[in-house]
This record gives C-alpha cells, structure tokens and sequence, in this order.
C-alpha cells in the first residue's frame, strides 16, 4: 500500500485552522461593513454590478433578477436570497437616511410586510449611491480578481460621503457583531467639516454638531446623558420611544396617537400594534378603550383610552410593557486593514477624512496626469500650426504614416521626398513627441480656421491655470481640505434633511397599576389544575359542574392565594397570576404557579383570610399549637411555616376564625394510626410563633403517630376518617387516648 499522498494532521488542530478560517472569512469577507465607504461586500459588489449595467439613476429600471443574477454569476456566489435582501434594504426609506437603490414595485412597507419576488420588482441605483460611486473610472481604489478570477471587483469603493456614520449597518459575524445607528446627513458632514478644521476636537466638542443618532422612523431618545459614553467608547445601548400626540375623543375620552415608532419596530410596525392589542384584550391596561391602526402614508396608530383615566400613567406604562419604548444596542465595529477594530465617533470620522485624503490625492493626479498630456499634444497642435506647409510636405513626400511620424519625432528625413533642401533642413530638426506626433497626424484640416487656432491658445492657458491649481492642492493640504470641504458641502445641500429623532433625558417610566378591585373564585380540581372565574360566571356555573372542584377559594383578584404544604412550607401566588378562564378551560397545574417540588398541600386559603385567623398546626409526633395569621405577612413567594422535628411532618393547618377562639365553641380532637382518639377544648392549646415547634397534644406509642386532627363543634361525640368513625370524647389525662369505637350510624 502507497502512503506517499496520505498526509497525517492531528484532529484537533486541523478543527481549530478550519474554525479560524471559517469565521475570519465571516468576519472580512461578509457580516461587517468596511469602514472607508461603509459597505458589507455583497452591498458593495450590488451597487458595483449595476454601475456595470448602467443603471445610474437616470436611466430606466432594471428587473432585480437581472441585478441578482448579474452579481451572484459574477461577485458574490452565495445565494440569491441574500443578494435579493441586501438589495431590498438599500432600497428601504425607513432603514436607511440615504437609500442606495430606487426601487419600483412592492418593495415591502413598514408594516412589515414581505417584499414581492425578484422577478416581479425593478431597481436602479440611487443619487446617494453616486456619491459613493462617482469617478470609479479615475483609479482611484483598487481592484482585485473576483471568486474565479474572470472579472475584477473594487476593494472599496470611491465613497465621498460618509455612508456608515449617516445610513449606519447591523452585522452578525462569528463571536462579534455590528449595530451602527444612522445618523443626519447634514450633521455628520458639519462634523467632519468641524475635525478637519481642528484635528485634536474631543468627541464632547464633536457632539455640538451630531447629537445623537437620527433614525429614518423619528422617536424620541431618552437616554441622552448615556450618549457621550456611547459615542466615547464605541458601545452602549439607546433607549428610544415612540412619538406621541393626545387628542380628544367622542364621549369624553382621549386618544393617544403615536405618530413615530422606535426604530427597531421599522419594518414591522404591525407587531407593535398586535403586541397593543393583546395588552388590551389581556386587560393588562384596563384603562384601553379600543386600538386602531390608522395609517397611510405616515404612521397613526391611535390607542383610545378610557373616560377619566390617568393618561400619563398609562403611558409609562405602555413604554414599560410594549415596544412603545425599544433599545437599541450600539456596536460601532467595522473593518479596517482587514481586522474588526472598534471605533467611537471621532475615530470614525477620523479614518473616513484620511480615505478621502488618499481618494482625492488620487484623483487629482489623474486629473493633472491628464491635464499634462493634454496640455503637451495642444501645445503640439499650435506648434503644428504654425509648421502646417511643411508638415503637409512631409505627409506628402512620405511612402507611409510610421515614416512620417518618425520625420516629426525625430526629424528623420530619409526617403521622404522634399520640394526644396531648406524644407528638408528644417524637418531634420522636428523633435515633437510620440503624443504629439499622433495628435498632428490625426488633425483635421478645420483646426487651421482661425476660431479653431485661438480656441486652442484658450484651452493652453486653461490648461496651464488648472495643471497649476492641481499642482497647489496635491501639494499643499490646506488646499486639498478646502477640495473635500465644498464638495462635503454640495453633498450636505443635496441630502439636507431636518433631523427626525429627538434627543431627551428623561426618567425611567414608572407605571402605578391602576387595578379594579373585584371578586373572583380559585377552581382546584383533585389533579391540582387551578384556574379562576369571575362571580358572574362562577353564578351561572350549575353545582354538577362545581362538584368536580375540590376546592373553591373566594378571594379578591388583588389577593394571594396561600398553600399550606405537610414539609412545614407556605407558598404563595397572586391572583393577577392565575389563569382566568372559561368554566370549561382545564387551567394550569398548580406545581407550576409557583416552587412546589413534590410537597404535598393540605390547605389552600386567601391571605385575607389568613390575616383574619388563626392557623391550627398539628404534626404527626402530636405536636399542636396555634399561629396568628399576622405572622405570615411577608413578600416572598415562599417560607417557612413552623418548625419540624426530622421525620415530622404536618397533618393538619385549620384556620380558626376569632369568634371560634373567643366563645370558645370548638373541640379539637386528635387520631392516631393505631386508632386511638383524643379530645379536649381549643382553649388548651397554646399560640406560639410560627418558628416554633408546639406542645405535645397526645403521648404516642413509639410506633405510632398522628393521622388527622380537626376542629369540630364540642358536641360532637364521633368524627369520620378514612371511612371509619371514631370517638371524640374529652379526656382529663391525655397520656393515652381513648380507643375508637366504629360507630353504628348509616353513611
């Protein structure tokens, strides 16, 4: 067997190389957008194929499929339905301050409604995509090989506006990621303008020109004090609301009117609405009337609210409980020398003034470059002009265009037939160049017209002026700046837009709950399902249906219900968290209302009524007592309800009402496994704190133990159990009960 190809690689190192590469080319090649134009590849290479295709925006549109196929064949081969929704975003008023690409067709809503398929839609570029694009043909970024090295790409593109700052992005690469609010245009631009005035400005001074972040979809900010650490280091979280409006309703009532949503809800304005409608169906607010979402082409959804209800309550409310008020993570991350580098807004204004630096550098020596050249062929033609009888000579005498151009560059005559030795003398002496050589051998004989010679005497003097003025701005860097300023300028009178976002300072909503007090019924069936009904439907539920209810508890709905367990434990719940249902819904278990593990519960009863009494304890070694409600008060969702020797347990938590204790007109009476029984008066029994353990009621044999207590009327001379009925005589001396008789009664 040949081992010669086989190449022997440990597991784990081979797994870790893949990884890395897997995620860097994540990372470059496609989540994060490149920090000179602001772009993501598969953006970047869209607005690339449609210069290509021509599709500038005075051009007609285009179908999308021809787009997206067009840069997935050539750029970017990983699917045309990531191509298709990076163009649909370009496209997006309400993602971006500056669209890229003018779309025609359903390209979806703020609503959030899908956008129709490619084939059906049509796009061009932008007149904000020119700025990004404009003089791609200047060499001014560089190009390189696409995925299969049949077509060429730019790196960057030429952006002379700053596309990150103003549209922001949002990326999800390996292990990081990007969230770049958008910003003014108008602002970033004063920003810039401001830095290159004064290099050394701080990001405070920076935040007299960009506030804060300006979202297509407005809202209002509300942490503005977090603002200056956000754009200081780079990341932070922005908490923004909704715009609203009061307006007055029939019947008294008012409407509050949102008339701008968070931006986080852009593109999906009706889960905002649905999330308000549920809260009003809920009853979360009571205090909603109705909902409704009025919009057309600006946003109105109109919440109406009940007649005489706190509407600055329920606000605070709304913001705290639906995306009225969303936040906004920022993680101003880009790509910069092909690494992740984390900026704040003063170092991303900072790498966009050097990109611009090296793109106008580069675009004015194309234009002296070309400035050059042709001032040397016009200053040929003139020369020419003046030579034309002998330059015609030549043409004349010459058995080709390669002699008479080599006559004219270096004033070789041989074999070039002259009128006269002195034409011949004078030819020998040529010496124009190669470029102005072509130019004269490709002149028109109009050029010898007058107008033609004195236009050309214009255009050197035009010439000399710009060769000059491109001369001072590549070499003087106060006059390259005053270049990129005016055209900053041009751009800022182009994309001048007022400002949509508000900036504020304001607190944390507090919301007071507004609760309408009113009666319910807790329903536990025997499997522990536990639900509550309102009092209407309770009366209207027949006693054949209630019957299946072991247990039914009236309570308030602003009330806890309270569970009594046999491992000594009290739980509680709130009422607001148990399910309100229709007599026919199962409800929910009640091990999953609140911490119950496998405890076994022997008594439920509302904490009102619980606060009214006192709690009978008996455990089954035979220790009793009584505890105050009071005791019990308490804001955790579950405690401790007395103290257990190990191996104890309670068999029996009795609320006993004061009038039962006070007249004493109860017996309590005590049954063991070996079936003896005991009873004596409740004034006998002691009241003790509910951390401690009670006095022993009744002496037991050492293998038997308490299986039911009870408090019954001090009359009663028999109690049932398990099918059984015992004794319930007093006894004097409790060190032993009296032996159960079962009695001869009909059940």
């Amino acid at each position: 067997m040949k081992t010669d190809n086989i190449i022997q690689l440990d597991f784990s190192e081979e797994m870790k190389t893949s990884y890395r590469n897997y995620a860097m080319s994540v990372i470059i090649d496609r989540a994060l957008p490149d920090v000179r134009d602001g772009l993501k590849p598969v953006q970047r290479r869209i607005l690339y194929s449609m210069t290509e295709l021509g599709l500038d925006p005075k051009k007609p549109h285009r179908k999308s499929a021809r787009i997206v196929g067009d840069t997935m064949g050539k750029y970017h081969p990983h699917g045309d339905s990531s191509i298709y929704d990076a163009l649909v975003h370009m496209s997006e008023e309400f993602s971006m301050q500056i669209p890229l690409v003018d779309g025609h067709g359903n390209f979806g809503s703020l609503d959030g409604d899908p956008p129709a398929a490619m084939r059906y839609t049509e796009a061009r570029l932008s007149e904000g995509a020119m700025a990004l694009l404009d003089h791609l043909d200047q060499n001014l970024v560089e190009f390189m090989p696409n995925f299969d090295n049949s077509e060429k790409e730019p790196k960057v593109l030429p952006a002379m506006l700053p596309n990150l700052l103003i549209n922001g992005t949002t990326g999800i690469a390996v292990g990081m990621a990007t969230n770049m609010p958008p910003h003014n245009p108008s602002e970033v631009i004063n920003a810039v303008i401001a830095y290159m005035d004064k290099p050394e400005i701080t990001v405070s001074e920076l935040m007299n020109y960009v506030p804060g972040p300006d979202f297509p979809t407005g809202g209002t900010v509300v942490n503005g004090n977090d603002l200056l650490n956000i754009y200081e280091t780079g990341e932070g979280k922005i908490k923004i609301r909704s715009a609203i409006e009061i307006e007055p309703s029939d019947g008294g009532r008012k409407n509050i009117v949102i008339t701008q949503i968070p931006f986080p809800s852009a593109g999906n304005k009706m889960k905002l609405v649905e999330n308000l409608v549920s809260l009003m169906k809920d009853k979360v607010f009571d205090e909603i009337y109705d909902v409704r979402d009025e919009s057309s082409a600006d946003v109105r959804i109109v919440v109406e609210v009940k007649k005489d209800r706190d509407i600055e309550n329920l606000l605070n409310g709304l913001y705290k409980k639906s995306p009225m008020e969303d936040t906004y993570g920022v993680n101003m991350l880009a790509i910069k020398d092909n690494q992740p580098v984390l900026f704040n807004l003063k170092t991303l204004i900072e790498e966009f003034v050097l990109f611009q630096e090296q793109l106008y550098t580069r675009q004015y020596e194309h234009l002296l470059d070309r400035a050059v050249k042709r001032q040397e062929i016009v200053n040929g033609l003139i020369r020419a002009v003046d030579l034309i009888d002998l330059i015609i000579e030549i043409l004349r005498g010459s058995t080709s265009i390669a002699q008479a151009k080599t006559c004219l560059v270096q004033g070789k005559t041989e074999g070039i037939h002259f009128k006269s030795k002195t034409s011949e003398k004078t030819a020998s002496s040529l010496d124009f160049t190669e470029r102005q050589a072509e130019a004269i051998l490709a002149m028109q004989l109009s050029k010898l017209i007058g107008l033609e010679l004195l236009k050309l005497h214009e255009e050197n003097s035009e010439l000399a002026k710009q060769i000059e003025e491109y001369g001072d701005i590549l070499g003087n860097k106060k006059s390259l700046y005053r270049v990129i300023k005016n055209n900053l300028k041009n751009y800022k009178k182009q994309f001048n837009r007022e400002r949509l976002t508000k900036i504020t300072h304001a607190e944390t909503a507090n919301y007071v709950e507004e609760v309408r007090i009113e009666d319910i019924y807790v329903l536990i069936d025997k499997f522990g399902y536990t639900k509550c009904v309102d009092t209407a439907t309770y009366s209207r539920t027949t006693e054949e249906n209630l019957r299946e209810y072991v247990h039914i508890i009236r309570m308030k709905n602003n009330d806890k219900l309270c569970l009594f367990t046999s491992e000594g434990n009290m739980h509680q719940i709130k009422a607001s968290a148990i399910p309100r249902c229709r007599i026919r819904d199962k409800g929910t278990l009640v091990h999953n209302l609140c911490k119950l593990d496998k405890e076994t519960i022997l008594t439920y009863l509302s904490f009102e009524e619980l606060f009214e009494s006192q709690l009978l304890f008996v455990s089954k070694h035979g220790y009793i007592k009584l505890v105050s409600g009071i005791e019990f008060e308490t804001n955790r969702s579950v405690i401790a309800s007395t103290k257990l020797e190990e191996g104890d347990a309670l068999v029996c938590i009795a609320p006993l009402s004061a009038a039962q204790i006070l007249e004493n007109t109860t017996k309590i009476i005590l049954l063991t496994r070996d079936g003896f029984s005991l009873g004596f008066e409740l004034s006998e029994v002691p009241e003790l704190k509910k951390n401690g353990r009670g006095v022993k009621g009744i002496l037991l044999e050492k293998t038997d133990v308490v299986v039911c207590a009870a408090a019954v009327s001090p009359i009663t001379e028999t109690f049932e159990y398990d099918g059984k009925f015992y004794s319930a005589k007093k006894v004097k001396n409790r060190k032993r009960g009296i032996k159960g008789q079962k009695a001869n009664l009909n059940l």
